[in-house]
């Protein structure tokens, strides 16, 4: 379905592109390596209640230009109905030209619901009217959207105490895409927050079924959390985190730190940097010796508005880019890993795109030979997702690596609607290459592109990550 905006041919501006895209690209089917999906949602077929509840619930992309529009919080995360909230953004969206959300927006409405009508606070109940009619129908379904988006592999996001029965619901359903989980200890780093972290080592101790109340329990409770993770197939983790930590350590250190907060003992920004950094290496270790992918997301200034943070939490559209040094600690990271032959596959994504030629370069020093883009240059991430910065990664990464060998797009979504981003990558990258190729800087070689072309979209990633396919 086209409509006069969002045409076969949208970001394919030469007949080169043209053919890269329809041809290897738009075929290829989904390996959404990192996504914020539900597992209970996908276990459970979750049905959907009406258009906002499947494209404005939890999507703070969305919250953030509704509150620079001057919509007020009662119509973004507060007690209006979904209908006035869903109004709320339809006046949003005309606001949002040249943002890539004026993109996204009117390829879901294509892609899923046919709906070519630009949305407007006029055309709002026109378009609330056709996409509910159609969200009661089983094609609304999660199983099928995710069908229907074409989608093999999904790796979820979760912590380490989550009980992941709804991975294991799924991985003994029949479905012809694969759900894995994903490990992400964040909460184990956080000993500057007592109270909290406290909780969370008894959430440790009761998923792990091992006392965390001295530090070599809580090593073997997160080990053993590790090994559960692997067993339903699990094979990467992420962390998120301002920069690497690389401060010298030893376990006597860790384990001092470790027994001073369990007893309540308030602990230095010095200290925790020196426990965060023994764990990263922890963390490591377990994830070579599965042979696991690691996932570093560096780069994220976190809940900047307290006001509003303490009213209606984390992850509401309060964080932006930070401005740390990330070059020095990273590598001296990856270089204690690789200096006992213990580092495992790497992903490392920035969010400052100042960062972009450094990361480009760094990842350079790690590749060994032992396999073929082993240290990646993660797609761009968050506030860097949109067409300008897929070009800038893209760019850094062919300037100074492989592009060949990189493992492509991901949605980092919460939204079963946001597989567009899948196709928009992919025109991005396809327009790319066909402007290299009609200004005579790559060979007009259509075969050798489409290889390319179908590697970065699907193949690199079905290969590089070890997981089974459907």
């Amino acid at each position: 379905m086209t409509s006069p905006f969002i045409t076969d041919d949208f970001l394919l501006h030469s007949e080169t592109a043209r053919h890269l895209y329809h041809v290897a690209a738009k075929p290829a089917s989904i390996f959404d390596y990192h996504c914020h999906l539900p597992p209970k949602q996908i276990a459970e077929n979750y049905q959907f209640r009406n258009l906002s509840d499947l494209w404005l619930a939890g999507d703070h992309y969305k919250w953030r230009s509704m509150r620079a529009n001057g919509i007020p919080e009662n119509f973004i995360t507060g007690a209006a109905s979904d209908r006035e909230k869903f109004q709320a953004w339809a006046r949003t969206v005309p606001y949002t030209l040249r943002n890539p959300l004026y993109h996204w927006t009117h390829l879901e409405l294509t892609r899923y619901f046919g709906i070519t009508t630009l949305l407007n606070e006029s055309t709002a109940e026109a378009v609330w009217n056709e996409a509910n009619e159609k969200i009661t129908t089983p094609d609304f379904w999660v199983h099928s959207l995710l069908k229907r988006s074409n989608v093999k592999v999904i790796c979820t996001t979760d912590d380490p105490v989550d009980s992941l029965e709804y991975h294991r619901q799924i991985a003994q359903s029949d479905l012809p895409f694969r759900v894995y989980p994903t490990f992400r200890p964040d909460r184990a780093l956080q000993i500057r927050n007592i109270a909290a972290w406290d909780h969370w080592l008894d959430l440790l101790a009761e998923s792990s079924g091992i006392s965390t109340d001295d530090f070599s329990g809580f090593l073997e409770a997160l080990k053993q959390r590790h090994d559960h993770f692997h067993s339903l197939g699990g094979r990467l983790s992420d962390h998120g985190l301002e920069n690497c930590p690389d401060d010298d350590v030893t376990e006597a250190d860790a384990r001092a730190i470790f027994a001073r907060a369990r007893e309540g003992s308030i602990v230095s920004d010095e200290e925790a940097t020196k426990f965060a950094s023994f764990l990263m290496l922890f963390f490591g270790y377990l994830d070579h010796e599965k042979g696991w992918t690691k996932q570093l997301h560096l780069g994220a200034m976190r809940n900047n508005n307290t006001r509003l943070f303490r009213t209606i939490g984390p992850d509401t559209g309060f964080d932006s880019i930070g401005d740390f040094r990330q070059g020095r600690a990273l590598a001296r990271y990856l270089d204690r890993l690789d200096s006992t032959n213990q580092l495992p596959k790497v992903i490392v994504y920035n969010l400052n795109p100042a960062d972009n030629y450094l990361f480009a370069a760094l990842i350079g020093n790690f590749q060994d030979g032992s396999i073929a883009g082993k240290i990646q240059f993660g797609s761009g991430w968050w506030f860097l997702d949109q067409k300008e910065a897929m070009e800038w990664q893209l760019n850094a990464l062919s300037n100074l690596g492989l592009l060949r060998r990189f493992v492509g797009m991901l949605t980092d979504s919460r939204s079963f609607l946001s597989y567009t981003r899948h196709e928009y990558f992919r025109r991005v990258l396809c327009n790319l290459l066909g402007r290299d190729i009609e200004n005579g800087e790559l060979p007009n070689d259509i075969p050798l592109l489409e290889t390319l072309v179908k590697e970065v979209s699907f193949e690199n990633a079905a290969k590089y990550f070890s997981l089974d396919l459907p």
